[in-house]
């Protein structure tokens, strides 16, 4: 028979096919995010009054975000999945329990090296002080390959026992009854210690992370697989489970790590201990180098720990006055530029040091950040040590085991090329983009329930003398000393005189620019609802664009012939997205305990899943996983860190922990509900039925 012909098409009207189809699927990821980062922003500038700094940097981010995750999904869809589907169907052909268990183990663990959103865990480790939580700091900071190893064991296991639940038929429910009950000892035994129970929200967090745009599609794939090709007696809805699983087992493998690092962690101290010169081989042991430490006393710490750095004061001021110069700013602040310093970190002293005399967050030099272009290139190194293994992986199993062929070998390598594309991409952005959006909106959230004015910077005047003070006088006699000090826009402004913040023998006045509390003195409630407001938005927002969230909702609604809207079961998991975010956030403002977070949703939902039929055990518990993908993970991880660092508690993590717990929540009160709902429909019907 002989091959059919070829079909050729004009360049124009492939060019414009092609460029249709690319914008059908970056407009699709447009419409997923343009809601979070609309309310995100309107937030910022409506409420927080601060339009986003660097916006151009902040919009080119956002931008490939987008860009990037067309091109990652697109080639996921036609380059690995169709790899793990053959893969799943042929393994249980050729091998038994034990091969079928071995692979999960490797698919498990190579899936998380491919997440997306692991570089945004990746990223949280320079918002981390290594004298409040010394073992967050190493894990985060200096152990991050370990770490990440670490969850991707822990989603090796999962993946590993999925496959034997899935080829063997097992009920969903054993395994929650062990997994849960045991995570939650082993959190309660670190709670005890006050590093590891730094660590806690961190290792919860984790298994949110790595149930994303890689981990879900292809483990779920390879489940399906093997359970038509094991001749499973699971139904439809046996499929659900397996992400809960990955979800829960990275916690543990955190968990573990911690344990096996916390001997060699200090105890927490304060900053002027842990710089000091009695206490630098802790210090060392902790950050690893004379530079970096010196480097973190600049970034996260205040002027006592600079101080206590240096051998002398000469030494501390000689390197204060160095961060004028563009090589030694680089060297002690690495990428938070002199202003960010100057108005969040710097001393009077310090300011007087290095004399500037107008206002240092307008017109001290701002660093624009790390070069575009490295950026690209660090995160494509990244993508490609992500990928291709992941890739040669599928392709081994297929080729040397299995001893088939892709169908589409051309679509593969296209799928894989615009796979690696499209993470080097989508990371860059997160660094660029949704990382500081998420910051710059974390960090003043707190000002909105402040009652007292917040300091935002100084303005260091020099020469200052007598003859620029002037005196008005009140309708009662009152006298008022002040100045003109021109605003941002040119305007002479009067500004109150404090004779405190006058230096007569050095000629120089130190003006603090404050900022009123948002709400007045006496609105603190309101700021407070305010804040749980936006964040149960933004739970809620968010989780309505996550497209994995979608396919969940279509598939309950196909398992239960219509019975349960697919609309029903995304506002279930969002409203307990949200709810779980205003949690999160109560949680780091007041610096409540983690396990006090953990244990009471966990232990109520235990009796809740007993009760609930199998399948809609297995779509809540996966519920709690899908909901965190690309697009909230660096967003609500640095919103976190944000807060954290504003209100001064020790860790910002946790955030995606309750926003994973909840969900779980809301979908079994619903599954409950809906099966309540059902019953009483049958007696009346039967009762319908008697009287005829």
């Amino acid at each position: 028979m002989p091959a059919p012909a070829r079909i050729r098409i004009p360049l124009p009207a492939a060019t414009t096919m092609v460029g249709r189809y690319a914008w059908s699927k970056v407009g699709t990821q447009v419409r997923s995010v343009a809601f979070i980062l609309i309310y995100l922003v309107g937030f910022k500038v409506l409420i927080l009054r601060a339009p986003p700094a660097q916006a151009a940097r902040l919009a080119l981010g956002i931008a490939m975000v987008v860009i990037g995750l067309a091109f990652f999904l697109e080639g996921l869809l036609i380059g690995l999945m169709p790899l793990g589907k053959r893969v799943g169907v042929q393994l249980p052909g050729r091998g038994g329990l034990g091969l079928i268990t071995g692979f999960g183990l490797l698919l498990g663990f190579g899936t998380t090296l491919a997440e997306p959103a692991m570089a945004a865990l990746r990223a949280t480790g320079r918002n981390v002080s290594a004298w409040e939580t010394p073992l967050l700091f190493m894990l985060l900071d200096r152990y991050p390959q370990a770490l990440v190893v670490a969850i991707g064991l822990g989603v090796g296991v999962a993946v590993a026992l999925g496959m034997i639940r899935f080829a063997r038929g097992l009920s969903l429910k054993p395994f929650i009854y062990v997994t849960i009950p045991l995570l939650l000892a082993v959190s309660a035994w670190c709670a005890r210690d006050p590093n590891l129970a730094a660590v806690l929200g961190l290792a919860w967090d984790a298994g949110a992370v790595t149930t994303g745009a890689v981990t879900v599609p292809l483990v779920l794939a390879l489940g399906i697989g093997v359970s038509r090709a094991s001749g499973s007696r699971e139904e439809a809805g046996g499929g659900f489970g397996i992400i809960m699983l990955a979800s829960a087992y990275p916690v543990l493998g955190v968990l573990v790590l911690a344990l096996l690092r916390a001997p060699t962690a200090p105890p927490p101290t304060d900053p002027a201990t842990f710089f000091s010169p009695t206490h630098r081989e802790t210090a060392l042991r902790v950050l690893g180098s004379e530079a970096r430490l010196v480097q973190h006393a600049f970034r996260q710490g205040g002027p006592d720990a600079r101080r206590a750095v240096f051998a002398d004061e000469a030494t501390y001021r000689n390197a204060v006055t160095s961060l004028t110069t563009p090589s030694e700013r680089l060297r002690l602040l690495g990428d938070v530029s002199l202003s960010e310093w100057l108005t969040q970190s710097a001393s009077p002293q310090e300011r007087a040091w290095l004399a500037l005399p107008e206002n240092p967050a307008t017109s001290a030099p701002r660093d624009p950040g790390a070069p575009v272009l490295r950026i690209l290139s660090e995160e494509a190194g990244l993508a490609v040590r992500a990928v291709i293994p992941l890739t040669l992986l599928l392709l081994a199993v297929l080729l040397g085991l299995l001893r088939s062929r892709p169908r589409h070998t051309d679509e593969v390598v296209l799928g894989v090329g615009m796979a690696v594309l499209g993470m080097a991409l989508l990371t860059s952005g997160i660094r660029m983009g949704l990382a500081p959006l998420g910051d710059e909106v974390g960090r003043p959230l707190p000002r909105v329930f402040r009652s007292t004015p917040r300091e935002e910077g100084r303005v260091v005047l020099q020469p200052f003398g007598p003859d620029q003070i002037l005196t008005s006088f009140g309708p009662g006699g009152e006298r008022q000393d002040f100045f003109y000090l021109h605003d941002r826009r040119g305007r002479p402004t009067p500004v109150p005189f404090r004779p405190e913040r006058y230096d007569a023998e050095a000629g120089r006045y130190e003006h603090i620019i404050e900022r009123p509390p948002m709400f007045g003195p006496d609105m603190s409630l309101l700021g407070i609802g305010l804040v749980l407001l936006f964040a149960f938005g933004l739970g809620y927002g968010s989780t309505l664009a996550e497209p994995a969230l979608s396919a969940l909702g279509l598939t309950v609604e196909e398992i239960t012939v219509g019975t349960v809207r697919k609309t029903a079961v995304v506002r279930a998991v969002s409203v307990g997205v949200g709810i779980g975010l205003v949690l999160g956030v109560l949680r780091i403002l007041y610096d409540l305990p983690m396990i006090w977070m953990l244990m009471p949703p966990y232990l109520l939902l235990l009796p809740l899943t007993h009760w609930s039929e199998e399948d809609f055990a297995g779509i809540a518990w996966d519920s709690g996983g899908v909901t965190t993908g690309s697009i909230t993970v660096p967003l609500v991880l640095s919103m976190g860190l944000g807060i954290r660092s504003e209100v001064a508690v020790a860790d910002g993590f946790g955030l995606l922990a309750m926003a994973s717990v909840y969900p779980i929540l809301t979908v079994l009160l619903f599954g409950l509900f809906i099966r309540g709902r059902q019953r009483r429909a049958m007696r009346l019907l039967r009762e319908g039925d008697d009287d005829e």
